[in-house]
């Protein structure tokens, strides 16, 4: 069982490989939604027989019969209608028919599973998930499926290695050992292993050691060719500085759990832009701690805590340092606070608009300013200091100011349109009758969403 939303797809998967039966949740009154397909999917890439529990069958507007019609479509025939897939109606709020659940669950067992597995052997398993509790340090949930993790057992995954100090079963009790199909929490590990990581018990603390830094400089060497992917050559760099450099929006993130992060950070990935991108400078799991607001600091990133939040210490410091700290619980909320956050950072975007335009019907010189026009103002409304095009049939032929507008001999500061006005341009006396002046202001408008082009083009007279 994961949040529904898109971005818990790998937890989803996850889910499917390490597991014997998958119980596959659908609500009475929901029906079919579109992670349920995406479940239904990962269940038969691992090769997992399915059973279906229909939840909330209390509720008054629940139709079991709906999700047995749109799960048929899906390719699960109840066996009622002919099929092989078990259906059980459940309802977990009221405890209804959890035991017909159960009852199914073990009769796929019985019927599709020949389980058998090597207890002797030195154990091995998936790392289910993994946080960082405040009492106890890394905690690591782990699925034995061969041989049997005994306490004092020297072990590894991903990165991560340490000495089994503690093992807890379901009902978090203390175990010393687990047999093969146990799932345990074992505490002893240096750092939360990442969640998919596949755990082994190896003869010393030092082989753990040794493997888990050869993985981890593996990774690290990964992570850095995924960067540098995106990273800066001197040909592009020449190409960004022209088009304007992208900017970064550096992010600290924290989470509660290995799967958590995971889905935030591929999440961000998805915000695509050719002006602002997210850098995801630093993760993890755990709370927000000092150290994390130092690099915060360091690196000018903001600091966001999923299902987290940070100690005292650190929110006195990240107010010492003007660090932003964010804390969420729902992802959606995440990703659109951090898109608005990238919006900010984008250019303004430059419009122009044409305000007016006058036709040129007489020249006058005049001594020591140059030729004025005498103008007819055919549209809009022409303003003194306003930029202004000359255009001569059809084609701009300068670009300039309006350095003086006059009315009669007066001084101006507008003429609207039906109006004769004189008008003199600044550094440019080659003026023609006939010429259409075209008055254009230009505007920047800040943007509101990453949809919208970062500019448009500039209306000039076809």
């Amino acid at each position: 069982d994961t949040p529904g939303h898109e971005a818990f797809t790998a937890m989803r998967a996850r889910g499917a490989k390490v597991t014997d039966i998958a119980v596959l949740v659908v609500a009475a009154d929901d029906s079919v939604m579109p992670q349920t397909k995406e479940s239904i999917s990962h269940a038969r890439a691992a090769d997992v027989p399915i059973v279906v529990a229909v939840n909330k069958i209390d509720l008054p507007d629940a139709n079991p019969d709906r999700v047995k019609s749109d799960l048929a479509s899906e390719g699960l025939q109840p066996e009622d209608w002919g099929g092989t897939t078990q259906f059980s109606y459940v309802s977990a709020k009221q405890k209804l028919n959890l035991d017909d659940l159960l009852e199914r669950i073990l009769l796929v067992a019985d019927a599709e599973l020949e389980l058998t597995a090597n207890s002797k052997a030195e154990a091995s398993g998936p790392i289910v998930e993994s946080r960082l509790d405040v009492g106890r340090g890394p905690v690591a949930t782990m699925l034995v499926q061969r041989g049997t993790l005994r306490v004092g057992d020297a072990i590894v995954a991903g990165d991560a290695h340490g000495k089994v100090r503690a093992l807890y079963d379901y009902r978090g009790e203390k175990v010393a050992e687990a047999r093969p199909g146990t799932p345990v929490e074992i505490l002893g590990f240096d750092t939360p292993p990442p969640a998919g990581e596949l755990a082994r018990v190896v003869e010393t603390e030092r082989e753990a050691r040794s493997v888990a830094q050869r993985r981890g400089q593996r990774l690290r060497t990964e992570q850095h060719a995924q960067r540098s992917k995106s990273g800066v050559s001197l040909e592009s760099l020449f190409s960004q500085l022209q088009e304007g450099a992208v900017q970064d929006l550096n992010l600290i993130l924290k989470g509660d759990v290995g799967g958590s992060v995971e889905a935030a950070v591929s999440e961000l990935a998805k915000i695509q832009h050719p002006e602002v991108r997210v850098n995801v400078v630093h993760q993890g799991v755990g709370g927000i701690t000092e150290g994390d607001i130092m690099l915060a600091a360091a690196s000018q990133a903001l600091v966001v805590g999923f299902n987290v939040r940070p100690n005292v210490e650190a929110r006195q410091l990240a107010e010492r340092e003007g660090v932003d700290i964010r804390t969420y619980r729902v992802i959606y909320q995440l990703t659109e606070d951090i898109e608005q956050a990238l919006v900010g950072m984008l250019h303004a975007v430059q419009t122009e608009e044409t305000i007016g335009e006058a036709e040129v019907r007489a020249l006058f010189k005049v001594s020591r300013l140059g030729t004025i026009a005498g103008c007819m103002v055919t549209s809009g409304v022409i303003r003194r200091n306003g930029q202004a095009r000359v255009v001569r049939d059809g084609t701009v032929i300068y670009d300039t100011t309006i350095s003086q507008l006059k009315r009669f001999k007066e001084d101006a500061r507008e003429v609207a349109e039906g109006f004769e006005c004189g008008i003199l341009l600044d550094g440019f006396n080659d003026v023609k009758e006939g010429d259409i002046l075209e008055a254009y202001e230009v505007r920047q408008v800040e943007r509101t969403s990453l949809d919208e082009p970062a500019a448009t083009p500039a209306s000039s007279p076809s």
